[in-house]
């Protein structure tokens, strides 16, 4: 039965140190870890989470986009496992858009990202995958795939005037749409 895992929080060296490369996807404990990074996910209202956001260090991060609490407008997708995910290329347009994360509670930042990425990852049945994608899942994965790297997305924001409560946040925008 899938737990629902601790989420390291900013501060927690975890965070800051890169993972390592899956060699068994299909272990147990990777299917496991699959599992229970879903239900970690879901039950906390993200649109992804990294093992290394439980401080797990495997390459391998969940891609869960949905509407919900903390992202409202996001598009509905089923939560998908990339596991050894990499950046094949990246648009030269970038887009400045709003992240929060489950590892910085309270705080959004407005950082800017590629709109498009093609990516390639294993999923959790050991197939190779290689797609484009644009926009919000373009961004998830881009913040999701920095924790791979120990990067997190205040390292990103270009001022600390582009920083504001998540609270704020939600009065400012959330309530707009």
């Amino acid at each position: 039965m899938p737990e629902i895992l601790q989420i390291s929080q900013l501060g927690n060296p975890v965070l800051r140190q890169p993972s390592q490369v899956v060699e068994n996807v299909k272990a147990d404990r990777i299917q496991q870890l699959i599992d229970n990074l879903i239900s970690t996910v879901q039950h906390a209202h993200g649109v992804g989470v990294a093992a290394p956001q439980v401080a797990m260090g495997d390459r391998l991060f969940i891609v869960a986009s949905r509407p919900n609490l903390r992202y409202p407008q996001a598009p509905k997708m089923e939560p998908t496992a990339m596991i050894n995910p990499q950046i094949l290329a990246a648009s030269t347009e970038t887009v400045k858009d709003w992240e929060g994360c489950l590892s910085i509670p309270g705080i959004r930042g407005l950082v800017p990202r590629s709109r498009a990425i093609e990516i390639e990852y294993t999923c959790r049945d050991g197939k190779l995958h290689r797609q484009e994608l644009t926009d919000f899942v373009a961004r998830i994965f881009q913040h999701e795939h920095d924790h791979l790297d120990g990067i997190m997305f205040l390292d990103r924001v270009e001022s600390t005037q582009e920083l504001m409560s998540e609270d704020e946040y939600q009065q400012q925008f959330v309530k707009l749409l």
